[in-house]
């Protein structure tokens, strides 16, 4: 099962260790009610994460590959592509592995690396999703000044202050969760290492971690969405004040697709981590639709609305590209 039993003498310096137990890996339950669907989920989610790599990758190598998208709306949403490839590679693989009948035994380690990597691109998605709509912002509100605001110096500070926030955080969480001891039993009700699920098998209270990440894990999405609601009240005030119809459509039309992105990434997430007693139906729905769903729409959402990213893409399948 996965714990190995370890035996003290009885004396003053081994009180409370006797007949110890250590856990050396865990047991995935995996998605609750799903008997007989297996392959069928399993196709489903396979193709998931097939068009989530192959529309990120393509987002990606479009706009490195055309020099009139190196500019910093475009940089970040290579940042937001390269985080959604690794959000889905999170859970998604061993997923497919217990759908298809695969061991749902995953080691220590790895259900660290889990925790840990689920909570560092969780919270630079945030993040990201933060400072994009800050872009946003200046672009539409300081049009004549967002060269000199948005330079690409200011771009990797910003950029790199998401990525490097969010490792502190994923540490500081990722420490706190398995520092406590696991004695067994070993099952997580779940279909991946996450706090909650994995903190409830530790024989010690578990009230600390709890709190800390209930309010933290609210506490930052809360911000986010607050400093993304400011941005674009300040946005459709500047919309409305616009005197061209064609200007309106085209600003709309930018800042809908980060809307609905921002809407499909922060909406679960605030949901799970507020709620910690959700139904499992209820919090595997959300869970999914976060990690599995969400990481693969964002390249349509942003490539069905943005001619300049479909003419990139034209032009990477050697397509012909209509003159501007």
């Amino acid at each position: 099962m996965g714990i190995i039993s370890l035996s003290y003498p009885r004396n003053e310096s081994h009180i409370g260790l006797v007949n110890c137990t250590v856990v050396t890996h865990f047991i995935l339950l995996g998605i609750p009610n799903t008997d007989g669907l297996q392959t069928i989920l399993f196709i489903v989610f396979l193709a998931f994460y097939l068009c989530t790599l192959l529309g990120n990758l393509l987002i990606l190598s479009a706009i490195l590959g055309d020099s009139r998208l190196h500019t910093p709306m475009y940089f970040f949403l290579c940042n937001l592509s390269v985080l959604d490839i690794g959000f889905a590679s999170i859970s998604t693989p061993k997923l497919l592995a217990t759908l298809w009948g695969q061991s749902r035994v995953i080691s220590l380690g790895g259900c660290m690396s889990q925790v840990f990597f689920y909570q560092f691109l969780g919270c630079t998605e945030e993040l990201l999703c933060t400072v994009m709509a800050f872009d946003r912002y200046v672009a539409i509100c300081h049009p004549l000044r967002y060269l000199i605001i948005m330079n690409w110096r200011v771009c990797t500070i910003l950029a790199a202050v998401t990525w490097v926030t969010s490792s502190f955080h994923a540490t500081i969480f990722t420490s706190l969760t398995f520092t406590l001891p696991y004695c067994g039993p070993n099952v997580v009700d779940h279909y991946f290492c996450d706090i909650f699920p994995v903190a409830k098998l530790a024989c010690a209270d578990t009230y600390i971690i709890e709190t800390v990440s209930v309010s933290n894990n609210g506490l930052v999405p809360m911000t986010c969405f607050l400093l993304i609601l400011m941005s674009y009240v300040r946005i459709f005030y500047s919309i409305l004040k616009m005197n061209s119809a064609k200007g309106q459509r085209k600003v709309a039309s930018t800042c809908t697709s980060h809307l609905t992105m921002v809407t499909l990434f922060f909406v679960p997430s605030a949901i799970i981590y507020t709620q910690p007693q959700l139904s499992k139906v209820v919090a595997n729905t959300l869970q999914i639709s976060a990690d599995v769903v969400t990481p693969m729409l964002n390249p349509i959402i942003y490539t069905l609305r943005n001619k300049d990213v479909k003419r990139a893409l034209r032009k990477l399948r050697g397509g012909q590209t209509t003159a501007r």
